[in-house]
């Protein structure tokens, strides 16, 4: 299993036009944005901000992969060797992904992201 990078973080605000704004104030670039969720960039790298509504998953990191094939064989070891996982979905942006428990109870995401995320102009 072969991670690309470890591509996001994501955080809980309240809303998320004002915390949207507030990080594209530091210099980050607004990727995608909906009701209950929006995406920023910073390079490579990605800040997820999840409303309370958002119900996919709370506060997690996610790892990137850049094929399809390297998530689903990445899915099918965790999940043999007795790792939780949830199941694996596709995004509405594109992107597919599974989450995860670390031996301590943290979150984390497997991501398959097929081409870089660009910025709304």
């Amino acid at each position: 299993m072969k991670l690309k990078r470890l591509g996001h973080v994501a955080i809980c605000v309240q809303d998320i036009a004002k915390a949207a704004e507030f990080y594209q104030s530091l210099g980050m670039e607004l990727a995608w944005k909906d009701t209950d969720w929006a995406y920023l960039k910073a390079g490579e790298d990605g800040l997820a901000l999840l409303s309370p509504e958002y119900d996919q998953a709370g506060p997690h990191f996610g790892f990137v992969f850049d094929q399809r094939s390297d998530i689903e064989t990445a899915y099918s070891e965790l999940k043999s060797s007795g790792v939780y996982v949830t199941e694996m979905h596709d995004h509405r942006d594109g992107t597919a992904s599974f989450y995860g428990r670390d031996p301590d109870g943290n979150w984390f995401e497997y991501l398959y992201e097929p081409a870089p995320v660009p910025a709304i102009a």
